[in-house]
């Protein structure tokens, strides 16, 4: 395993979402580099199941100026340490309106760990009751959309679904039998 030493790490952006950092760096080859890592509080996301319908949200994203379909998920910035099964109760609550009895734990991923340091825990919501939405300022322009899992996995299979955390969700879920 080689071992990278931080020779040096300096801020070069902040916001309450996010912090940029760059990292001069020593190789074990004695080589020196650069890296640049964005730093974001781990999030979760939520596959919310009632039957044989998953509840997506649909939103606009800016970065590349499309409206998307999408799992519930989220962080709290303003709380990175929150326990992630209580994230994702209120992730799910806050963009759906939804209320779920159980919260079953899929597992742990990164998102892009080349250049990002920021991961998420995945997680089945089962038992829905219906409640209202609490958007953030940001979300105003969400909605509920629910799909069948076989419109869900055509979505993926066409590149309708363009989210890698969406993506990534169902298939770890798929592979390991949670639906």
């Amino acid at each position: 395993m080689a071992d990278i030493e931080t020779l040096h790490s300096k801020i070069v952006y902040e916001n309450k979402w996010l912090r940029v950092r760059e990292d001069k760096i020593r190789r074990s080859s004695g080589n020196e580099g650069i890296y640049g890592v964005v730093e974001k509080p781990d999030f979760a996301i939520i596959l919310p199941i009632e039957g044989d319908k998953v509840y997506m949200v649909e939103q606009y994203r800016y970065t590349i100026k499309q409206r998307q379909l999408e799992l519930p998920q989220g962080a709290w910035e303003g709380n990175p340490d929150v326990d992630p099964v209580e994230l994702a109760k209120g992730e799910v609550k806050e963009e759906t309106g939804l209320i779920a009895d159980s919260m079953e734990y899929v597992g742990f991923q990164y998102l892009a760990y080349g250049f990002c340091d920021q991961g998420y825990h995945i997680y089945v919501a089962k038992g829905l009751t219906q409640g209202k939405q609490k958007l953030d300022e940001e979300e105003e322009d969400l909605r509920v959309v629910p799909i069948t899992f076989t419109e869900l996995k055509e979505k993926i299979i066409s590149g309708d679904i363009k989210d890698a955390s969406t993506c990534n969700a169902v298939g770890l879920a798929m592979l390991k039998g949670f639906i």
